[in-house]
């Protein structure tokens, strides 16, 4: 199992490990001794691999800091790759889904959202916990019907108003059913829309104040889906996202089919909010928790 998992990251992750593996080994590769120029190009390097230039510039001085007196360019390789590590390490705490869970799940139309809400039901529901789901995004075209398609294929029940209802008359009667059932976790559906931060800001305040009123003893958790293509969009979007939704979570997708993995470097340093999953495919076995040891060592063979 823990092969095949490993065997998956791998895989996955190919893309993002030949841009920024590739980039910074070359960089590596191309300099006899450690000067100011090695560093320069090392920052373009993380650059281009979607680090972001905020992120890119602190590594590179903290590299600097603790490469003192170092003269060897393999050594300070090591040094880089350690502090990209401890960066992937920052905000990685131990993750569990306890019984009476409410998880609103928010994103950009596109991001993948209502993909990765069924795949989490899907996760949830294998460890044995009784599962619900909100349809409380009501104003996108056919949210709705997606979540309901998802909650067939993965055998769980689906709370749904019409098009165009109050979310937060969604969100209060998915609650009074996983009282009355005894679900164990309730992930709602929620609508993402960035472009208006006022409206989302005053509907998710709705909502909250319903969960906080209605199940008060339940763990609220507020995962943002990001969609790794987007690259340094992604960190825009997580940083207005965390303006207003006081994540607790961050679910990058689409890994396998991009270079711009790199990404999670970035996001994870400007914002103290940890990944808890990324998507490694479309199959429904696709989402995994994120565990930065794992893709250190998938992406630079870091087994320390």
């Amino acid at each position: 199992m823990i092969k095949n998992i490993f065997k998956k990251l791998n895989n996955g992750l190919e893309k993002t490990r030949n841009n920024l593996t590739d980039g910074i080994s070359n960089v590596f590769n191309s300099f006899k001794k450690i000067d100011e120029e090695l560093f320069e190009e090392l920052e373009d390097a993380l650059i281009l691999a979607d680090v972001g230039v905020e992120t890119s510039t602190k590594i590179i001085e903290s590299v600097k800091v603790k490469a003192k007196g170092i003269t060897e360019v393999e050594e300070l390789k090591e040094i880089f790759i350690r502090e990209i590590v401890s960066i992937l390490e920052k905000n990685e705490s131990t993750f569990e889904i306890k019984e009476k869970t409410v998880i609103l799940v928010i994103g950009v139309n596109g991001a993948g959202k209502t993909t990765s809400i069924g795949k989490l039901a899907h996760t949830y529901k294998k460890e044995g916990k009784k599962v619900l789901l909100a349809a409380a995004d009501t104003f996108r075209a056919a949210a709705i019907d997606q979540l309901k398609m998802w909650g067939n294929k993965v055998s769980v029940d689906v709370i749904s108003q019409m098009e165009n209802s109050d979310p937060a008359a969604v969100v209060y009667d998915a609650i009074s059913a996983a009282k009355a059932r005894g679900t164990d976790v309730l992930i709602c559906d929620t609508a993402g829309r960035l472009h208006n931060k006022k409206n989302l800001m005053e509907e998710l305040k709705k909502i909250n104040k319903i969960i906080d009123r209605d199940y008060p003893d339940a763990k609220k958790e507020v995962f943002l889906v990001l969609d790794a293509n987007t690259g340094q969009n992604a960190i825009s979007q997580a940083r207005l996202f965390n303006e207003t939704a006081n994540l607790t979570g961050l679910i990058l997708t689409k890994l396998d089919g991009t270079a711009k993995g790199g990404v999670i470097i970035g996001i994870t340093d400007e914002l103290d909010v940890p990944v808890r999953y990324i998507g490694l495919g479309e199959g429904i076995d696709d989402l995994e928790p994120f565990n930065s040891k794992d893709f250190a060592n998938a992406i630079f063979n870091f087994k320390n």
